[in-house]
């Protein structure tokens, strides 16, 4: 016979003498000592956490009854968290907002609606109805919830619903609240073979009897084939001792954890692979991903078993064979959830509280894994051979002479697939987290991210140590190391990401004096590492810059050490790689352009790294303000390192806004910086034309009105290696003598005529080097002196015998008029006539309306003009209907007062007398060979148009005294040249005879 103990723990009732010898013992060892109610719950309730009874018995059917009880009741899980753990995706829905849909929200609600009863724990068995409301015109719907626990996890549930998800249900939800929350209202009982080991034979059998009874239907085949084993001496179930039980509980040596349904599992994973292009699926398995975390955290065993079966499936992956047989690499989506996947094995297996056969377990699947055929390569080439990284050993003395170096560690530790920093890093973050019992489920605090708190923990055997401290020194060497920039678009935007969740990790950390000495030696160690560390002297071309942690550490070291701070700061804004492709203060091509392509071929997040480059920069200039000392070094630094434009001027305007504050006095030192580099912006910009300079030039002049009057007229001075002349003209001469510039300038007469005097010098040498563009705005600004504008005016003159085009000669010779000076607007038109040709076919010519205008200019001063500019229409305009056009409109009225005042006509000029009797003659000539032209080549559709023109020749041909008669001779030459073209000539005849 085998001793109690081992019936016990196979779940066989012992008999009334051992149960009462062990009874005695056991209630006299507890009744004995006097161990006071609170000793004896706490007693129990370690039990029931790790079954380490101590003072009491081995064995649980040894111990007394009260005992029991009290180990039953502290067996179920006390934490709501590890059941909201196990019953949502995430701990806490998305802006802190309750979400309906969440079986954890939904089960509290049921919970808090009193949908629970008939709530019974048999042993380690609980059981319990849950009334659900039915929809619109449905019934309530009934649930039977069944949960088994051990050891305060619950290690399998059963729910009438059938709802088959990856965690609980809102209805095991429900009851596993009910028997949290409510406690001491659960009806309890002893498991069920301690109830049976307390009955005789009578009462067994009668027991045995009524359950068949009450459930014979489901039951009465099962009880009879138990029978017929037992009856059968030899049989199976006689050679086994003990019997099962349910509610029992497991054994000392069975392992136990929390209810997993593997099978679910898999099968959502395998879903959200094949729809793995979809942002939904993504979201979905890092939803998962951040559960394993969650699991770990809580240094649940699922973690790793979730892990494991989201791997295997992750391998079932069908593309993965797809894209091995083209030889094509993975989308970047899935890259991302490889490396997830990576950097969880490598948490779960250099986690300290994993078992050692569990490790060896781990490492033997990942060695298996690894030997398939389609398991993925590590992400990027991390080969040490690479000889485009490796000069010869005979060139991160010759390379370090011309200040490069060869990078000894090609292979970053940030950025790495596995995630080496980030790993060691959480891991000694997470064991300084303080404990969070107070933190609600869903906090009322809104969508505001709690700031989580650390401490620090000592570390053993290492006194002064802090794993606080080692998380800040891990982070700052893997971020610190020199390494080269990784191949490929996916790798590079990795190392990217890889910074930036490190330094969130780090900016989550409140610095104390302890941690702040720590930043202190590790940004001292980063300066003077040499080769090994980015922020040494000597920096390979490729490696990756430190904008990104400098901007970090500037932060945080500038209110204990700011010569620190700064001198790290200063050594980092370097970008090696520009910097051997570019002499300081040059521009680099546009990254879209194929010089730039060929240029920099691997460098695909170029203009990210140079967004940090001038973000560092920017708060180098903004923590510098009133520093004359660092701000010229920031300056030299900027100058020197950042080849961008457009982020150049972004730091110029940053500058100039902090320089500028609403409620303060100006900082005039940093004003000047600002200055300079919008100076400097102007220089490298002035031959590529960006579609920005508009807005940089009047920024700039903005500014330099900040700083004072001589500042705007030194750009105005300089202005040939600043601006184009049309910028210089039309912005930079205009915008700096304005009312409200003056009106900010606050100068006197003197001082403000001195402005305007190099405004007008300005204007003047623009329109002398590009006429065409800066003449008309030299006028406008000239016209209050008197000289400046006939030196203007005169330029003008100059520039239409130098090829000045008649677009421009005409709109600046309206400007003449419109400024009261008719006599020079005629003789700019004049000009402009004789560079214009409208040939016989152009009669919606851009210039028609200049013509008229010129021509009604004319007519408007006297018959002496209108005879000199007779000629030049003539022999400038060859198209018939504008030269009848402006026939008719100098036979209208008679033409003006003359220069002297003097009306020099009484009535309208006639059209067959001097000086228009050219013209007609002109006109009529050209319908003449415009019709010839036409009839050359002219198609049936366009003969209607053709008998219109005739009639409009026909009105200019009756404006001469003999017109009848040339227009007949006219037509007759038609008549008799094109006589083949019978269908048109039939329609002549029918509308001129």
């Amino acid at each position: 016979m085998d001793p109690p103990a081992a019936k016990r723990s196979r779940g066989c009732p012992v008999g009334p003498e051992e149960r009462d010898a062990g009874a005695g013992a056991g209630a006299g060892a507890v009744r004995g000592r006097g161990r006071p109610e609170a000793l004896l719950d706490l007693s129990a309730k370690r039990v029931a956490e790790s079954w380490a009874f101590e003072q009491v018995e081995e064995r649980f059917s040894r111990v007394p009854e009260p005992v029991q009880k009290r180990i039953v009741f502290w067996s179920f899980p006390r934490s709501e968290r590890e059941i909201c753990m196990y019953s949502s995706l995430g701990y806490q829905p998305p802006e802190g907002e309750h979400d309906a849909r969440v079986p954890f929200t939904r089960g509290l609600h049921l919970l808090q609606s009193g949908a629970v009863d008939r709530v019974l724990q048999v042993g380690f068995h609980l059981s319990g109805n849950i009334r659900e409301p039915g929809g619109p015109g449905e019934p309530e719907r009934l649930y039977h919830v069944s949960i088994s626990f051990d050891r305060c996890k619950i290690t399998s549930v059963s729910c009438g619903c059938d709802n088959r998800d990856l965690f609980y249900c809102a209805h095991v939800v429900a009851l596993s609240l009910y028997r949290i929350r409510h406690a001491r209202q659960v009806e309890l009982r002893l498991p069920i073979s301690e109830t049976l080991s307390q009955m005789n034979r009578d009462q067994l059998q009668k027991f045995v009897q009524y359950l068949i009874s009450a459930h014979h239907t489901e039951v009465l085949p099962t009880a009879q084939r138990l029978a017929d084993e037992i009856l059968l001496l030899g049989s199976e179930i006689n050679l086994v001792h003990g019997a099962p039980d349910p509610t029992a509980g497991a054994g000392i040596e069975d392992a136990n954890c929390w209810h997993l349904d593997e099978e679910q599992i898999q099968e959502q994973v395998k879903q959200l692979l094949s729809n793995g292009g979809y942002y939904g699926a993504s979201q979905q398995l890092r939803s998962m991903f951040c559960k394993v975390r969650e699991m770990l955290r809580m240094r649940d065993s699922n973690g790793a078993r979730m892990l494991i079966l989201m791997t295997e499936q992750f391998l079932q992956d069908p593309r993965l064979a797809l894209w091995r047989q083209q030889g094509a690499g993975m989308t970047d989506k899935c890259r991302q959830l490889w490396d997830e996947l990576g950097a969880l094995w490598v948490c779960v297996v250099l986690s300290p509280h994993c078992r050692p056969e569990e490790r060896v377990s781990w490492l033997q699947l990942l060695g298996k894994w690894d030997k398939l055929d389609v398991c993925p390569l590590e992400e990027g080439n991390y080969s040490l051979d690479e000889p485009s990284l490796q000069p010869p050993m005979t060139l991160s003395r010759e390379l370090l002479q011309k200040g490069n170096t060869c990078i000894t560690n090609t292979e970053g530790w940030v950025g790495h697939p596995l995630d080496p920093i980030g790993c060691l890093c959480r891991a000694l973050l997470e064991a300084c987290r303080l404990e969070e019992e107070t933190l609600a489920l869903y906090p009322d605090s809104g969508p505001e991210k709690r700031k989580v708190a650390y401490q620090h923990v000592p570390v053993p055997g290492s006194p002064g140590e802090s794993y606080l401290a080692l998380a800040l020194e891990v982070a700052l060497l893997g971020l610190g190391q020199q390494r080269a920039l990784p191949e490929g678009l996916y790798a590079q935007d990795k190392v990217v990401r890889s910074e930036e969740q490190l330094l969130a990790l780090l900016e989550e950390v409140e610095l104390d004096e302890r941690l702040v000495q720590v930043l202190r030696r590790q940004a001292g160690l980063l300066l003077e590492a040499g080769p090994f560390s980015g922020f040494g002297e000597v920096l390979f071309r490729e490696s990756v810059p430190m904008h990104t942690c400098a901007r970090y550490l500037f932060t945080a070291l500038l209110p204990h050490d700011p010569d620190l701070a700064y001198r790290l700061a200063l050594r980092a804004m370097r970008l090696p790689v520009l910097e051997t492709a570019f002499p300081a203060g040059e521009p680099h091509p546009n990254p879209l352009d194929s010089i730039m392509s060929n240029r920099f071929p691997r460098w695909f997040i170029l203009g990210h790294l140079e967004t940090r480059q001038c973000e560092l920069a920017s708060a180098m200039l903004t923590a510098a303000k009133g520093d004359p000392k660092w701000l010229h070094a920031v300056l030299g630094s900027i100058q020197q390192n950042i080849h961008s434009p457009a982020l150049l001027f972004k730091l110029a305007q940053d500058a100039c806004k902090t320089a500028t504050p609403a409620s303060a006095p100006p900082d005039t030192t940093l004003l000047g910086i600002a200055l300079e580099l919008g100076l400097q912006v102007m220089r490298m910009t002035l031959n590529t034309m960006t579609w920005r300079r508009r807005e940089m030039v009047r920024w700039l002049v903005s500014c330099a009105t900040e700083i004072g009057p001589q500042a705007l007229m030194n750009i105005m001075q300089n202005w040939y290696s600043l601006f184009t002349p049309v910028e210089a003209a039309t912005i930079v001469a205009v915008t700096g003598t304005t009312h409200a510039t003056l009106s900010r300038l606050q100068l006197d007469a003197p001082r403000r005529e001195e402005l305007w005097a190099c405004a007008r010098t300005l204007a003047l040498q623009c329109a002398m080097k590009d006429p065409q563009n800066c003449a008309l705005p030299a006028l406008t600004l000239c016209e209050k002196n008197h000289a400046a504008f006939e030196a203007a005016y005169q330029i003008v003159l100059d520039a239409a015998a130098g090829g000045l085009g008649h677009a421009h000669l005409f709109t600046v010779a309206r400007y003449m008029e419109h400024r009261g000076l008719p006599l020079r607007a005629y003789k700019l038109a004049t000009l402009a006539l004789a560079q214009l040709s409208i040939a016989f076919n152009q009669d919606s010519h851009p210039a028609v309306n200049d013509v008229l205008w010129a021509c009604s200019l004319s007519h408007s001063l006297g018959r002496h003009e209108l005879s000199a500019i007779v000629p030049l229409i003539i022999r400038s305009i060859h198209c018939a209907p504008m030269l009848s056009d402006i026939l008719r409109r100098w036979t209208l009225s008679a033409p003006g007062l003359g220069p002297l005042g003097a009306r020099r006509a009484a009535k309208p000029l006639g059209a067959d007398r001097a000086p228009l009797c050219q013209l007609l003659d002109a006109a009529v000539a050209a319908y003449i060979a415009t019709s010839h032209s036409r009839l050359t080549h002219i198609s049936p559709r366009h003969y209607g148009d053709f008998i219109e023109f005739l009639g409009q020749a026909r009105e200019t041909f009756l404006l001469a005294p003999d017109g009848h008669l040339q227009f007949a001779q006219f037509l007759e030459n038609l008549k008799q040249t094109y006589k083949g073209k019978k269908k048109l000539m039939l329609l002549v005849r029918e509308r001129f005879g």
